[in-house]
């Protein structure tokens, strides 16, 4: 904090109450001194097309997830385990976001629009040089994607025998299907959609394989009208006989936390019976494979810079087999939940949980005696700033000295 006498700084937090997330984050920011953050619901913001906030408080937008009543706001649907509606989820959200009013935001609204549509966030990030899977659906002028059809072309004019099919707008693996194509018209789809006989999709914990090219066509087919992005399956590394790769939550440009996620299927998320692995483990494999660490911290930091007025994120990293290589799979905006979990060493988040990291950020970032309204110090002119493609700015980590290039893994 800038000295100059106490600060004034008062956390607010746009969530579901009662959510574990809210929960969590409240907690951190009792342990560290202030009063618990007022909590806004999303049921009242969707309500009310917005909410105004005092120009002390420092605001946190969390997931609107894991609440009945706030997605059929959202998505329009009385059944929370539908896979339709993402598009109008997109849509609802967004606009949503632009009725907030006032305060501090570690959350920025075009920052969102660009992290929850896979489109453009795969644009953005190749646009930056962050590694990605090759894609033909990437950025505005990419192809429409109305149906199975246009996917089999596309997979045979890009020579993409195995990818994967995402809904643009989705989330927690929710419409992704796994695809691979082999000789003789074989094909398989890996995926957690549940194909009901009347045509309805919904979302299911359990892993799925579908054989039959015409009930993958339905899936598809029933999934395209939310928008659809596809991406080249990138082969992963494994440990111990298991697919792997990482999630790791950068908080104001550093990576703080990490966690390996390891499956016998394409789908590596805990929800779907993913297990966490061994980081250390992870760490060891890259460095024998004559790769540095930092550098693979650092495409997850190169990742979270493309969008700078978010104080946090969380990168779905890919590794290549035999871990030398890495890429950047999604880039979420509310993928810190990792309960218990604390901070990298030499991150500065040592002994934090992630939503610990994110109130010291924010309190370094906004716990200032600066008047309401006055130019916060951060705007200032920086030659050192990095570039932000949204034609906003965001502070270099103040203790980030770290250099090394990315390039041998990228």
């Amino acid at each position: 904090m800038t000295s100059g006498g106490p600060t004034t700084v008062r956390f607010a937090v746009v969530g579901n109450p009662g959510n574990r997330r809210v929960d969590l984050f409240a907690d951190a920011v009792r342990a560290a001194g202030l009063p618990g953050p007022r909590v806004v619901p999303w049921a009242d913001v969707l309500r009310d097309g917005g909410a105004d906030f005092a120009p002390e408080e420092v605001v946190r937008l969390d997931s609107p997830g894991e609440d009945a009543h706030v997605d059929r706001l959202l998505r329009g649907t009385d059944d929370p385990t539908r896979v339709e509606g993402s598009a109008r989820w997109y849509t609802t959200f967004t606009s949503a976001l632009r009725g907030l009013r006032g305060g501090r935001r570690l959350d920025d609204p075009d920052d969102l629009a660009v992290l929850f549509d896979k489109r453009r966030c795969h644009a953005v990030l190749a646009g930056a040089g962050v590694p990605v899977p090759a894609s033909p659906t990437s950025g505005p002028g990419a192809p429409p994607v109305r149906g199975w059809e246009d996917v089999r072309a596309l997979m045979r004019e890009h020579r993409m025998p195995r990818l994967f099919v995402k809904l643009a707008h989705g989330s927690s693996a929710s419409g992704v299907l796994a695809v691979e194509s082999a000789g003789g018209g074989r094909i398989r789809a890996t995926t957690s959609v549940e194909l009901a006989p009347d045509g309805r999709l919904f979302n299911s914990l359990r892993i799925r394989r579908y054989t039959d090219e015409r009930q993958i066509a339905a899936v598809v087919d029933a999934l395209a009208p939310d928008g659809l992005h596809l991406e080249r399956w990138l082969p992963k590394a494994s440990q111990r006989g298991r697919a792997a790769d990482l999630r790791v939550v950068v908080v104001d440009g550093r990576a703080t936390h990490a966690v390996v996620r390891t499956s016998t299927a394409p789908l590596t998320n805990l929800h779907l019976g993913g297990r966490r692995g061994d980081l250390d483990e992870a760490r060891a494999a890259v460095e024998s494979a004559g790769a540095r660490w930092t550098d693979v911290l650092a495409v997850c930091e190169r990742a979270a810079a493309c969008f700078p007025r978010t104080l946090c994120v969380g990168v779905d990293l890919l590794p290549a087999i035999g871990w030398r290589r890495v890429a950047v799979g999604e880039v979420n905006a509310f993928g810190d939940l990792l309960p218990r979990l604390t901070g990298l060493p030499g991150s500065g988040a040592e002994g934090q949980d992630t939503y610990a990291a994110q109130v010291t950020a924010a309190l370094r970032r906004h716990g200032s005696t600066s008047a309401p309204g006055s130019p916060d110090p951060q705007d200032a002119d920086d030659p050192n700033r990095p570039n932000d493609p949204h034609g906003k700015h965001h502070p270099l980590h103040p203790h980030d000295t770290r250099t090394g290039s990315a390039h041998a893994i990228a």
